[in-house]
């Protein structure tokens, strides 16, 4: 009875486990929980390259359900095709030994050298840029906000889950179910930690907007799966 039940079992999870579009949540439309995925686990249908009208011929590739970035070959960073307001952005990622890489969301393409603020997400004890600093750390905004000291990360190669959210001008960084950073969008205390950043010349950086979702291509390995979004009204 316990071997027929053990067969049972797995006939009902091996479908799930192997399936690409259940790894995702892809397939379906838009749920009763308003989330809706971004990544289909199988094609890079909802993506292109950033200021371009398609993908990248090289530096991205779809593989057992993951999307990844190809370390050894620089395509490009890639955008949603849709922009978004208010919302909820979950995924998981993982880094290779030494990496980095990082999602960028209020995504513009009329400000090339800093089209985003991004969710950094590197190796924070190998990498040299992670050495720099908080500011540089994983979940921090990047060069502009540090996240929590006793952030929750996992070590290089091993998944992590991620997820921002943004209502009105507040937005939250998470980072394994912890909130790792909270701030306010155009606050006095944003206003001066962009003018101390890399990014004190960029017009209107730090500001809210309507804009891509952006996975960047820092010539490093990089997995995303469940890449998934819940528009949130205004408040």
């Amino acid at each position: 009875m316990r071997i027929q039940i053990k067969r049972i079992l797995c006939l009902i999870l091996l479908p799930l486990l192997s399936d690409p579009v259940s790894l995702n949540g892809a397939g379906a439309q838009t749920g009763s929980d308003g989330w809706k995925p971004l990544f289909d686990g199988k094609s890079f249908e909802g993506w292109r390259g950033y200021r371009t009208k398609a993908m990248p011929a090289r530096g991205w590739k779809v593989e057992d359900g993951i999307l990844k970035k190809v370390g050894a070959e620089h395509g490009g960073d890639i955008i949603t095709e849709q922009t978004f307001d208010n919302f909820e952005l979950s995924w998981e990622w993982r880094i290779g030994p030494g990496g980095n890489n990082g999602i960028k969301y209020l995504v513009t393409e009329d400000r090339p050298s800093a089209p985003g603020h991004e969710y950094q997400m590197i190796d924070d004890k190998a990498n040299e840029d992670g050495k720099l600093g908080p500011k540089h750390a994983t979940a921090s905004f990047y060069d502009v906000l540090p996240p929590a000291s006793d952030e929750p990360l996992k070590p290089a190669g091993e998944w992590n889950s991620s997820r921002v959210l943004i209502q009105g001008n507040h937005v939250e960084h998470w980072l394994n179910g912890k909130k790792v950073l909270e701030y306010e969008l155009g606050s006095d205390v944003v206003k001066a930690a962009v003018a101390k950043s890399k990014f004190r010349n960029a017009p209107g950086f730090g500001t809210k907007l309507k804009g891509h979702i952006m996975l960047t291509d820092h010539h490093d390995e990089c997995w995303f799966r469940n890449i998934r979004i819940r528009e949130l009204p205004s408040q």
